[in-house]
């Protein structure tokens, strides 16, 4: 009875600073921070990403909130212009996301509904698509290669790109 007591105060306290098994919260535990569920594009499983990437105060409140605080932010939209035009991306999504080889993701109408949601086009950016698109995340892109890809931070500021040519926030 002793060790039963023992190990419910251990899980309590584990449970309460957040640092329990981190299983369904769409990410790695990250102590004190507080984070949403993210689903993989492709077929809605769980996405899981290291809580210690979202690094930055933008990234830390996108992954409690689902919110980009990085939309209409003129400057943080021109380094996600860079990113964007780094990556390739208008290779395929035209140089303002109107769409070219691949959809446009300026809205309202998307290929994806959940891209209407910065949550949604976070997830597909990250883990990419099954209908062409690779995964751009740190360390998913190139497998081979772990420190290639995008940082957390860094689809951020490609979204509030993405958003700066569309009608839409994806913050509604």
């Amino acid at each position: 009875m002793k060790n039963y007591a023992f190990l419910m105060a251990i899980l309590a306290t584990l449970v309460s600073c957040g640092q329990g098994s981190g299983t369904g919260d769409g990410a790695s535990s990250g102590g004190d921070l507080k984070m949403i569920d993210l689903v993989t594009t492709q077929d809605g499983s769980p996405l899981k990403i290291d809580a210690a990437m979202f690094d930055t105060p933008a990234a830390k409140e996108f992954i409690a909130t689902g919110k980009n605080p990085y939309v209409g932010k003129a400057d943080d939209i021109k380094e996600g212009k860079k990113k964007f035009n780094l990556f390739s991306c208008q290779a395929c999504h035209g140089g303002a996301a109107e769409g070219a080889v691949g959809p446009s993701l300026q809205g309202p109408n998307f290929k994806y509904a959940k891209n209407a949601t910065n949550k949604g086009m976070f997830e597909t950016i990250w883990h990419g698509t099954n209908g062409g698109m690779g995964a751009k995340g740190l360390g998913l892109m190139q497998p081979d290669n772990p420190a290639e890809g995008l940082r957390p931070d860094d689809v951020l500021k490609v979204i509030a790109f993405i958003r700066s040519n569309g009608t839409m926030t994806g913050n509604e």
